[in-house]
């Protein structure tokens, strides 16, 4: 009986991790690095003919030299939110 219990509580923690937040992208975020458009805190302009939800890619180089790709969504206070990271290996170029 105890161990059931216990496998149940510990199945229904793991399902209440699953179900809360309000959407795929509910956290914070991922912490800009050097070179994120929010490295030095949110852009002073803000996207205002962007419509709330959308997204846009940004790629650039980091500090150690690697190419990177991020994905920001504008919040509805028009804050960018850092919601994917990429660090391609290949490179198709045209070259």
């Amino acid at each position: 009986m105890k161990r059931s219990t216990g496998v149940g509580l510990v199945f229904a923690l793991v399902l209440t991790g699953c179900t809360t937040g309000a959407g795929y992208y509910s956290s914070g975020g991922l912490a800009p690095i050097p070179g994120s458009i929010t490295y030095s805190g949110q852009p002073r302009t803000k996207l205002t003919k962007s419509p709330v939800g959308s997204s846009f890619p940004h790629s650039f180089t980091d500090q150690w030299g690697r190419q990177v790709e991020e994905i920001y969504i504008i919040q509805p206070d028009r804050s960018l939110l850092i919601a994917a990271r990429h660090y391609p290996v290949f490179s198709f170029d045209d070259d």
